[in-house]
């Protein structure tokens, strides 16, 4: 079962983070990197702000973080979310890979324990279509 409700918007990839989407459907958590200087960035782009070199890499990471910064929605942005309780929307500090942050969601936390520095580990929400999304579980979770 999906984290969010049945017609929530899924990803449109384009040309920069086909790649990291693609991973995801794999079930590998990706994150693109300078293959000069070896700068993690997310989300991808075509060009590495340290360097400036268009050369890259996709480095599968440990999908181990912790919760740099979170907000509770308890009002729809979407039709489809109407009716569903509040959920997260997390911003996870990625173990491995330099400074880069994934915005996600942590499923299996309530919204009253919520915490800045949880310690989470990726898991894979299937959204149809053999397609998946990374979202996170606390890592002392089951």
């Amino acid at each position: 079962m999906s984290y969010l409700p049945e017609g929530t918007p899924v990803p449109s990839p384009g040309p920069d983070d086909a790649p990291f989407w693609d991973a995801c459907d794999r079930q590998e958590l990706r994150i693109q990197c300078c293959a000069d200087c070896g700068t993690f960035r997310h989300p991808p782009i075509p060009v590495c702000a340290a360097c400036r070199s268009t050369k890259s890499t996709w480095a599968r990471t440990s999908g181990t973080g912790t919760v740099f910064s979170y907000t509770v929605a308890h009002h729809p942005t979407h039709p489809a979310l109407h009716g569903a309780p509040p959920y997260n929307i997390a911003v996870i500090h990625l173990d491995g890979a330099g400074d880069v942050r994934l915005v996600s969601n942590v499923v299996d936390v309530p919204p009253d324990e919520m915490r800045i520095g949880m310690r989470v580990i990726v898991v894979w929400d299937a959204i149809g279509d053999g397609h998946f999304l990374p979202r996170f579980r606390r890592e002392d979770g089951p």
